[in-house]
């Protein structure tokens, strides 16, 4: 069996005496590996690498960090195979979107590498003769790198590649439901050049290694995609030494159908939003408002549509979803169709765990009709393949039902009059906003949340910007003067 190792100053570490926790495949129940739980010293230990490697990583230019990036999007594409089945086997991924994740990783390595030569400062007009004021962008230092299990490959490139393409050396926390992939990452940073301590990998519980990355005075900025709840708690661990943080976490996906959309392809656009990765997405539909006059047709059409998903063991067939990551999950997602029903509303279609031979923590396709704004399940994170739809008169009535949520990461609307979408690309306040199509960003855009889904962001150049900060220097250049 698979024993995942510390990756810790180029090196893996032995496992030693430290407690193991088993890896488990959540669509068959199997242990599939054990992993270590790093304790405090093993955190100081990458972190003291981390900040060693930094003095001599930031001084590299930024052109030859980009090489070394590439150096790993090699590795990564020669391995895509191996990345995704891992990925599938941890996690419950289908395969074919396992297999579009490892390719994403190595893409968003290479889209980053771009930005070397994009990496800049100012030079800004001073109030006195003879002096210029230079505005630096400098490596903010060691990054904190808190990973979620939802994407555990993607979100490896997201994390590593903006802060490593702008000086910083990091420390990677793998979720302990997906260590693996992180593993198997690690193996191709020690078969790379990179320099030993700039990436280092460690495992363990959030309780502890989570909060010794977080509270621990060297690091200087620590990231985190996961929940609203996980992400106070490192804000908190954070606070004593007054360290950055940047936190990706919940979200509540508001979606306004307007009477005027082009139904089938709006059907399909949210429903794909919805189960992808079987739901277990921050940035997935949560919350559908339709309008009236469609009502009842698009929901027909979206309980059709979600009838004719498949769901099985990732590694046994070209399904449309996977299990639930694991049976806490499960269980969450069928507490929260538990509390609809409770409340009032209705299943469609769906509603109940599920089994693949016997084995596997799988929830079925599911709608919920007759939700009011109000109910639990229009208002809190499902994370499953779980549809909640309630109606609307007007788009005012439509905006504000969007608007009224504790989260703010996503949203979208789908409509055929552009004096509507310019309405609500003013006036819905998501951090994100797509307009007649699926939930699902860019490399080169900036995925940041507002309210309770999060602080700063991620991608783009404003996702670089994230690991820089600012060193102004007045320099006076009157000579005359200087000498007298």
């Amino acid at each position: 069996m698979k024993e995942v190792q510390l990756f810790i100053n180029g090196e893996f570490l032995d496992n030693g005496d430290r407690e193991m926790r088993d890896n488990i495949n959540p669509a068959t129940e199997e242990v599939i590996s054990r992993f270590p739980m790093a304790t405090q010293a093993d955190v100081d230990a990458a972190v003291d690498a981390a900040y060693e490697a930094q003095k001599s990583w930031e001084k590299v230019p930024a052109i030859e960090r980009a090489g070394y990036l590439m150096e790993l999007v090699e590795l990564l594409q020669e391995n895509q195979e191996l990345m995704a089945r891992t990925t599938s086997e941890e996690m419950g991924k289908p395969l074919s979107q396992a297999m579009d994740e490892a390719g994403w990783l190595p893409a968003y390595l290479q889209y980053m590498a771009a930005q070397a030569r994009h990496l800049k400062g100012q030079i800004i007009p001073s109030d006195r003769p003879n002096e210029n004021i230079f505005l630096y962008k400098m490596p903010i230092g060691v990054a904190g790198q808190i990973m979620p299990w939802n994407f555990p490959l993607f979100l490896i490139g997201r994390k590593v590649a903006p802060a490593l393409i702008a000086g910083c050396t990091v420390v990677l926390k793998a979720s302990s439901d997906c260590p693996n992939g992180a593993y198997e990452f690690a193996k191709l940073v020690e078969k790379s050049s990179l320099p030993k301590g700039v990436i280092n990998v460690i495992t363990g519980s959030g309780a502890l290694t989570g909060n010794a990355l977080a509270s621990n005075p060297k690091i200087s900025i620590v990231t985190i995609t996961g929940s609203t709840e996980v992400g106070k708690k490192i804000m908190k661990a954070a606070a004593d030494n007054v360290t950055k943080v940047s936190l990706e976490l919940g979200g509540k996906a508001p979606v306004i159908v307007m009477n005027d959309c082009k139904l089938d392809e709006t059907v399909d656009n949210v429903v794909a939003s919805r189960v992808i990765n079987t739901g277990q997405v921050c940035n997935a539909a949560e919350r559908v408002y339709v309008q009236e006059g469609i009502a009842e047709e698009f929901t027909k059409k979206v309980i059709e549509k979600m009838k004719t998903l498949t769901y099985g063991p990732a590694l046994a067939g070209d399904f449309d979803m996977g299990s639930m990551v694991n049976k806490a999950q499960q269980e969450h997602v069928d507490e929260m169709v538990q509390s609809a029903i409770a409340e009032g509303a209705t299943v469609a279609c769906g509603g109940h765990k599920a089994q693949v031979d016997g084995k596997g923590f799988f929830y079925e396709p599911t709608v919920i009709t007759g939700c009011t704004h109000d109910m639990r399940i229009m208002r809190e994170e499902i994370f499953g393949p779980v549809l909640p739809i309630t109606t609307f008169k007007t788009l005012d009535e439509a905006i504000e039902m969007a608007n009224d949520s504790v989260y703010g990461l996503t949203s979208s609307i789908f409509t055929t009059d552009y004096d509507t979408v310019m309405r609500a690309m003013n006036e819905i306040k998501f951090g994100e906003t797509y307009v007649n199509r699926e939930h699902f960003e860019a490399f080169q855009g900036f995925h940041q949340g507002v309210r309770q889904s999060g602080i700063g962001g991620e991608d783009g150049e404003l996702g670089v910007e994230e690991y820089l900060e600012t060193h102004v220097c007045y320099v006076d250049w009157d000579t005359e003067r200087n000498k007298a």
